[in-house]
């Protein structure tokens, strides 16, 4: 599949991708998502299920998990980019990840270049 695409085949390929990197980097998917798409704009909610080794140390090493986290996050990003730049010929310009530890919620802004979306 190439661009564009509707609306529907995008989010479910993007869902897709998303979930697998996750268990790839994490062993777990995802608990819930949601895609929004407006424009050249996907917006990603997330709730993830933190790994709990993590989340034993965060109490008292909390300067060593946020390092982790910014980490993995980068990582996350990276194969993100990668697989939707080489599975669905999207021209990625920025990724922007946010986590919060203390609730597993994630936020994902994807600028594309161009609108993937079918008129």
């Amino acid at each position: 599949m190439r661009p564009p695409y509707t609306a529907g085949e995008l989010k479910q390929e993007i869902v897709k991708i998303y979930n697998t990197i996750n268990q790839e980097i994490f062993g777990i998917g995802i608990t819930s998502q949601k895609i929004d798409i407006a424009g050249d704009k996907v917006y990603i909610s997330a709730t993830h299920k933190r790994i709990p080794a993590m989340k034993i140390l965060d109490k008292d090493h909390r300067t060593l998990t946020a390092s982790v986290d910014m980490l993995l996050m980068e990582e996350n990003k990276r194969l993100l980019r990668e697989q939707l730049e080489r599975h669905l010929g999207l021209d990625v310009k920025l990724i922007h990840k946010d986590y919060d530890y203390r609730t597993e919620y994630s936020g994902t802004v994807i600028i594309l270049g161009g609108n993937p979306i079918k008129t």
